[in-house]
């Protein structure tokens, strides 16, 4: 495959250069956020910090953390590092839990967030011929405007679809040839869902490439979009208090996310001590943004929980890898002691040949947690057979034993019958008064 990237000669720089443009962009950002940010600055001085200590990234890790309790404590201006007439714009998170967080831009943030959605596009072999139809929620929600701007870039033709309308999504990647899909996986899932029902097959569909994120999704449900949609499935990872989607994204490899380290710096640490991990360990995402200029997180703890690798990539790409999340330390849901992912539930349903359609329902009868995953099956599965249905929930039951180390209760409902989501999949319903 042809190797194409947005800007070269930062994507393939050597790893003395990336690291000099850390260290510089560090130094400067500290300053900033001393002089800029009160809030910030308080939480050095409590430590005992001044700029003058933090000389490059090797030093990162004096600094404090960022999480989402003070986002919401300095919620809304508190952590802004630019007056507010040098801004041209905020995005906000899709806020299931108390207040919503609100990032602010000047056109220089949103510039160079653009840059690397438009690296992500290029990396999923995109270019100027492409039509990029962008699926993903406009408005507050970054996914919709950082493609959209990311595909500007590029000279893609683009489609802002938004989310929803699933008919009109269809027709458009028909009748306008849409050749790069951007939304989340689910909504992935669900129009190749819509489109094979309506008989249409992969060699029928335009597109040949989809960029999604948003959501945690498996390896498996990568194969059954792909499958079904007759394309290349990348993951992109981003979050709204960083700038949005295209923070990190995959390449031709498809072996993990390139973190586009002239933007930001990562770290991986223990959840429980905050101490810094070794390259290869697992454990929980801490970004820093060393270019944001309205919104300057240092050391962001972002509760995913991953790796980072630096092993050499065949793209040609140098930048850190970071591997798909593997779960939260926040939503992680610990169930009677154990740890349990969705991901780990979704690779069972998967591989039994189920879609990407379930429901994890946990709760607490006398004092036992107790874990209910509602399936969905296929219209192939699909029977009125008692015995039948039995079978297949005690398969599941088995397998989701061995996968999980505890016995959950399968209950397999009709096809069609979980809601479908446009935005965001609620997977997780967690009854418990924890």
């Amino acid at each position: 495959m042809e190797k194409r990237y947005y800007q070269p000669e930062i994507e393939t720089a050597s790893h003395e250069q990336i690291k000099q443009w850390q260290n510089e962009r560090l130094v400067k950002q500290v300053k900033h956020v001393w002089d800029n940010v009160p809030y910030y600055r308080k939480k050095m001085e409590e430590k005992g910090l001044t700029p003058d200590d933090i000389k490059g990234r090797d030093d990162l890790h004096k600094l404090p953390f960022i999480t989402k309790a003070d986002l919401r404590e300095a919620y809304p201006y508190g952590l802004m590092g630019k007056p507010l007439k040098d801004c041209v714009r905020i995005q906000s998170t899709s806020g299931t839990t108390g207040k919503r967080v609100v990032a602010f831009y000047t056109q220089h943030d949103i510039d160079l967030w653009e840059d690397c959605c438009a690296r992500a596009i290029m990396a999923a072999g995109g270019t100027d011929e492409d039509v990029c139809q962008v699926s993903y929620g406009y408005g507050l929600f970054t996914g919709g405007p950082g493609l959209n701007g990311g595909s500007h870039k590029v000279g893609c033709l683009t489609i802002p679809t938004s989310s929803g309308n699933t008919e009109r999504q269809i027709m458009f990647i028909q009748d306008l040839q849409a050749t790069i899909l951007c939304c989340t996986p689910s909504y992935a899932a669900y129009l190749g869902e819509s489109m094979k029902e309506m008989g249409l097959t992969p060699d029928q569909i335009p597109l040949k490439a989809g960029i999604f994120g948003a959501e945690a999704w498996s390896e498996e449900m990568r194969q059954d979009i792909q499958n079904t949609l007759g394309i290349k499935a990348y993951d992109i990872y981003g979050l709204t208090e960083l700038s949005g989607p295209g923070v990190a994204f995959e390449c031709s490899e498809q072996t993990g996310m390139h973190i586009n380290e002239d933007h930001f710096i990562a770290e991986v640490i223990d959840p429980d001590t905050g101490e810094v991990l070794p390259e290869g360990s697992t454990g929980e995402l801490v970004f820093t943004a060393i270019t944001k200029e309205a919104f300057p997180l240092l050391r962001y703890r972002t509760r995913d929980i991953c790796t980072l690798t630096r092993k050499a990539c065949s793209c040609g790409r140098t930048h850190i890898k970071m591997s798909k999340p593997m779960g939260r330390s926040d939503d992680m849901l610990i169930i009677r002691g154990v740890n349990v992912f969705p991901s780990q539930i979704e690779t069972v349903l998967l591989n039994n040949g189920y879609a990407a359609n379930y429901q994890i329902i946990v709760d607490r009868v006398k004092n036992t947690d107790t874990l209910d995953v509602h399936v969905e099956m296929t219209p192939a599965m699909f029977t009125d057979n008692l015995g039948e249905i039995d079978r297949m929930q005690k398969e599941l039951v088995a397998d989701l034993r061995s996968m999980l180390g505890l016995t959950a209760k399968v209950t397999l409902v009709a096809p069609k019958s979980i809601v479908r989501s446009e935005g965001k999949a609620v997977r997780v319903i967690d009854k418990r008064k924890i």
